[in-house]
């Protein structure tokens, strides 16, 4: 710490070293956060998992992202992502854990970049501190172990980034292109998330570079030009293909890219209408009530989980809406209220805010005596970067209609940067004496502590007392004694400004471990006891922490590790028209999908299709609502086929994907990832049926919106198979999303 307050000379002295030495143990908690024990993760978000496994079989399915071998529907994300996904499981065999090495490695390349983005400007120790800061952020571990986009996205946005900082530095028109090129390739990741950076970009570039203004505009209008040229170049691509000769675009409407990039996947995520049929998510008041009592059905029918239902009711006092597996939930999928002090809510601060009143401080410090006019250090420009990235993605977090927890790894590049370079200049200010600045770092020590108390505190079933206490306790006793030895200077200071470090950066590393401590849930990622779960709330009804599914519901033939079947909680059943949850990638029955109805073995929640897996800890088939091949099924599947395209057609890809990853068969989602796409009509499935195309359908219940014509003619017109010849009497019981599953054959002439 003593060697932060000569930052010129510290980075003169580490350019010449080849390794610094403080960076190795940095990366290699990053790379043991993102890689331990990702090999148990068996089928990882089985939606992509599938679509990896239909992109090996062809070019065309590699193109298109086609979700089944059959080229039948894609996914619902562009496909650059998956490319690389899937040039890795050719390269090391396709597995759980090679379709999610790549976003592993993206996020140990993003703690990497970090460090070299801040420490060229900021000074090494700065770096140092950043990097570690992006390392701890807990969300960004979370989802960097599954086989989603965001670390992919991040390190792609950061790429980005350095590039645009080469372009100022060297002054040179064609890395600003490079710039911008790359966020157009980011779109084609996760598309108008990516261009959440722009502002930064552009503010940076004109205050940063000393060229015309004439040639600010020109460079910038030319070089957004590409980027918007290389955005919809896939997207043009294939909304110029003529629909007979590709897939259907999942999650889309009209069959379109740039309708799924700008509606679905973009302004619908501001608005909160994600529904691919028209309804919103805008129904909190409605939603909570149905919540509410779809749980106390559950309660009156399960006296089992009576323990569980009082926990419930008593996490739910202090909040407005307790969400399909419990925990502290306002909004859907513990998102929060929008409004200005939604990060510090339940549910996203756990993620992403763990240092956000020091990045305040921060902030403060780093453009303390900026003039409005100028002129501007390298670091008041390069801050100003970070805070053009920050404020923007933190806005639209605030008051977004809908998102998932694990979106907030957007926010980690710039709080961390915050953090690293704040951490030197408010030492610097309080070594130095610098009137009322030399008190911003004790005050950041002090909120920021009090903020992790309040983080911690609806965990203290899971964590105990004893954290929480010691974080509040040493925080208040190192901001007094810094404040007190303010005008001291001796060697002891520096100790002082090591345990800060420690204090302020030891629950969010805890955090950060969970995912392999807990389990993690490749569907919905997030940090916490509950990590598992893949809701990233307080467990306040779960009795295992380690069990897998929503807080403690048991996904459909997965296995929770250590978990026993006696602790898990059985999910509420849906209503009819409430309790509705949107899964990532789409939505069912009118854009929403309704949380599965629980049997009655053991509280676990089943599914018609799923075999559930006898306790086993070397292998999870996490991932939310996947489920597990029935054996039985496809053994009658599989004998009784007779040269069919398609193995079955089912309602939606959760039924679907896992015979898709074991098998490498063609299997029908026909209403797509929630069963509500409008792909097929009654007459196009009579012609695939008559060109032998396809005979079986598994009907579960899911996915009726957009589909319900075809499902109705499927049943008035097919022969039921007896479930005695494809289900095993163990599964006999078991229940779908929205009642028991049938098999349906047809066969016309």
């Amino acid at each position: 710490m003593k060697h932060m307050n000569s930052e010129v000379k510290e980075e003169r002295t580490s350019n010449k070293k080849r390794i610094d030495l403080f960076l190795v143990p940095i990366v290699l908690i990053a790379a043991f956060l993102n890689l331990f024990k990702i090999w148990t993760d068996e089928y990882a978000n089985a939606y992509y998992t599938a679509a990896v496994k239909s992109m090996l079989q062809s070019f065309h399915n590699f193109f298109y992202a086609s979700f089944d071998p059959g080229g039948y529907v894609t996914i619902d994300k562009p496909p650059v992502v998956f490319w690389i996904q899937t040039i890795s499981a050719k390269i090391f065999g396709f597995h759980g854990w090679s379709v999610i090495l790549p976003q592993a490695l993206a996020g140990i390349g993003s703690v990497l970049l970090l460090y070299v983005l801040v420490k060229r400007t900021f000074g090494v120790w700065a770096g140092r501190f950043a990097a570690l800061a992006m390392a701890l952020t807990p969300i960004v571990p979370a989802v960097s172990r599954t086989n989603n986009i965001d670390s992919m996205l991040v390190f792609t946005l950061l790429v980005a980034t350095w590039m645009l900082f080469r372009a100022v530095r060297t002054a040179k028109f064609g890395w600003v292109l490079a710039a911008f090129a790359m966020i157009g390739v980011a779109f084609n990741m996760k598309m108008l998330q990516a261009y959440m950076v722009l502002p930064a970009f552009y503010v940076f570039y004109v205050v940063a570079t000393k060229i015309t203004w004439k040639k600010k505009i020109a460079f910038l209008t030319t070089a957004t030009a590409l980027m918007l040229a290389v955005s919809v170049s896939w997207a043009v691509v294939v909304d110029s293909t003529s629909a007979d000769k590709r897939p259907y675009m999942g999650s889309s409407q009209t069959n379109s890219v740039l309708e799924l990039a700008f509606g679905y996947n973009g302004i619908n995520r501001l608005t909160g209408n994600t529904s691919v049929t028209g309804s919103s998510h805008k129904q909190p008041a409605q939603t909570q009530q149905q919540t509410a009592s779809s749980e106390t059905k559950q309660t009156s029918n399960s006296s089992s989980d009576s323990s569980q239902s009082s926990n419930q009711r008593k996490s739910s006092s202090s909040q407005k809406m307790q969400a399909p597996g419990g925990g502290n939930q306002n909004g859907m999928f513990n998102t929060g209220n929008p409004g200005p002090f939604r990060l510090f809510q339940k549910g996203l601060s756990d993620q992403i805010s763990w240092l956000l009143p020091f990045v305040i401080f921060s902030i403060v410090g780093l453009f303390a005596g900026v003039k409005s006019k100028g002129p501007y250090t390298t670091k008041q420009k390069e801050s100003l970067f970070w805070l053009a990235w920050l404020l923007p993605v933190a806005v639209f977090f605030s008051i977004a209609g809908f998102f998932h927890q694990y979106y907030l790894i957007m926010l980690a590049p710039p709080i961390a940067a915050f953090a690293g370079a704040g951490a030197v200049a408010l030492w610097s200010m309080y070594k130095q004496r610098n009137g009322w600045k030399s008190w911003l770092l004790p005050g950041g020590i002090l909120t920021t502590a009090a903020l992790q108390v309040y983080i911690m505190s609806p965990y203290v079933s899971s964590i105990g007392v004893a954290p929480i206490a010691g974080v509040g306790a040493l925080g208040v006793i190192l901001a007094l004694v810094l404040a007190v030895r303010k005008e001291r200077k001796n060697s002891l200071t520096n100790y002082l400004g090591a345990a800060v470090l420690v204090v302020l950066l030891a629950m969010p590393a805890y955090w950060a471990m969970t995912p392999i401590i807990y389990g993690g849930n490749s569907m919905l990622p997030a940090a916490g006891p509950d990590s598992s779960s893949g809701m990233g709330g307080p467990p306040s009804t779960a009795t295992n922490s380690k069990q897998s599914g929503f807080n403690g519901m048991q996904p459909p033939g997965s296995s929770s590790g250590n978990s026993s079947s006696n602790n898990q909680m059985q999910p509420p059943s849906g209503s009819s028209n409430g309790g509705q949850l949107q899964m990532p990638g789409g939505s069912s029955n009118n854009g929403q999908m309704q949380p599965p109805s629980a049997s009655s073995n053991s509280g676990q929640m089943q599914m018609p299709n799923s075999t559930l897996s006898k306790a086993s800890s070397s292998k999870r088939k996490s991932g939310g609502m996947n489920a597990e091949v029935n054996k039985k099924l496809l053994n009658y599947l599989t004998k009784n086929n007779t040269g069919e395209k398609y193995l079955f057609a089912t309602t939606d890809s959760t039924s679907a994907a896992p015979y898709i990853i074991e098998t490498g068969k063609p299997v029908m989602a026909m209403g797509g990832f929630s069963g509500s796409d409008p792909i097929l009509t009654v007459s196009k499935l009579k012609a695939m049926i008559k060109k032998g195309e396809v005979k079986y359908f598994y009907l579960s219940g899911m996915g009726k919106g957009g589909q319900s014509d075809v499902i109705t003619w499927i049943k008035e017109n097919s022969k039921e198979i007896p479930s005695s010849k494809w289900q095993s009497t163990s599964l006999s019981s078991q229940q779908g999303p929205s009642g028991n599953g049938t098999l349906y054959e047809i066969t016309l002439k």
